[in-house]
């Protein structure tokens, strides 16, 4: 096929047939199909990849080397004016029955070097296919820790917008599971407008990232998030939770103390009216309970119960070592201002 301009003319052969009608039409397709789990390891192999929702078990191993060997590539420089044939616009936009291209298999297969190949050759419409499960080839390539994927696909401007089906971006995903390489590919290869709405994204259970890298105690990557411009306050949708609640939650005293010399609002209070201070006092935790006080927590701000954190303390002498004991208190309530009579 001959580009415009002098570029070089790039041959796509399939051997045997041509792809018409979908990936099962190639001639591997004895290998397609479900695997039952007493022979998956039979026919997968050990290097096999099946990590739960992140696989798919519509291709081996074996058929996607032979696919591999079956495909041709020469590279080419694409210019906005570069076409395809018919026979490559069916091979790139075939799916299987799960819902996946063959770069979307590339990736969850691991064969790196073929998926630089296909993101080379796709163009930039068809990089953001969602499969069955809403994931994209960047969700895939993020899972399964390959930044060089991640850092190709994002040069070919793919969106980090887009969910799963549980509602996570790929930076979503990376917080998860503490992939930090990914995670910098991710926020330093997006704009500044793009990132900010990463950043801002909750999935379906309410957390934005802040609030899954800290779920999951990953420090380096929430000292990521920070430095690229992260909302620290920001709540996630169910309880209105931020970082620091969550932190406090865990008994994290390095994700409470980075956040809060990092300017957390100590005295940021969720739904129900609770601010971290009354967490920690509720979960007996003096040492964060200190940390808290030190950093200027109002220890009088009520929650929707009516209660301050004193009234939480419940006979912790730590705790309660933290408050003063010179206010003069009425039926309960603290009494901070007397008028006197004349």
């Amino acid at each position: 096929m001959s580009r415009s301009g002098g570029e070089k003319e790039r041959k796509f052969e399939i051997l045997d047939n041509r792809i018409d009608s979908g990936i099962d039409s190639i001639s591997l397709s004895r290998d397609y199909g479900s695997l039952d789990s007493s022979d998956e390891k039979d026919k997968l192999g050990t290097e096999e990849r099946l990590d739960s929702a992140y696989a798919s078990s519509s291709l081996t191993v074996d058929s996607l080397g032979d696919l591999i060997e079956e495909c041709s590539i020469s590279k080419c420089e694409r210019t906005t004016g570069c076409e395809y044939t018919e026979e490559e616009v069916n091979f790139l936009t075939t799916v299987t029955d799960d819902g996946d291209t063959i770069l979307h298999l590339a990736i969850i297969h691991e064969e790196q070097c073929f998926a630089h190949q296909l993101i080379d050759l796709f163009p930039p419409e068809l990089m953001d296919i969602q499969n069955n499960l809403y994931q994209t080839p960047l969700h895939l390539a993020t899972y399964l820790n390959q930044p060089k994927v991640v850092k190709d696909l994002l040069e070919k401007r793919v969106s980090l917008e887009l969910q799963d089906q549980e509602g996570n971006t790929a930076l979503h995903v990376a917080c998860e599971h503490g992939f930090l390489d990914c995670a910098n590919e991710l926020v330093h290869n997006a704009s500044p407008s793009k990132l900010t709405n990463v950043l801002e994204t909750q999935n379906w259970r309410g957390l934005a990232c802040l609030h899954v890298a800290t779920v999951h105690k990953h420090h380096r990557l929430m000292r990521l998030l920070m430095k690229s411009g992260v909302d620290l306050n920001i709540q996630e949708g169910t309880s209105g939770k931020t970082a620091l609640h969550v932190a406090v939650e865990l008994h994290d005293v390095p994700a409470v103390t980075l956040l809060l010399n990092r300017g957390a609002n100590v005295d940021a209070v969720m739904f129900n009216g609770c601010t971290a201070l009354h967490l920690a006092v509720g979960r007996q935790d003096a040492p964060i309970a200190n940390l808290l006080c030190q950093a200027g927590a109002d220890k009088m701000i009520r929650n929707m119960e009516d209660e301050t954190a004193l009234d939480l303390a419940d006979g912790n002498d730590d705790i309660l070592a933290l408050f003063p004991f010179d206010d003069i208190q009425i039926m309960g309530r603290t009494v901070t201002h007397l008028r006197t009579c004349t």
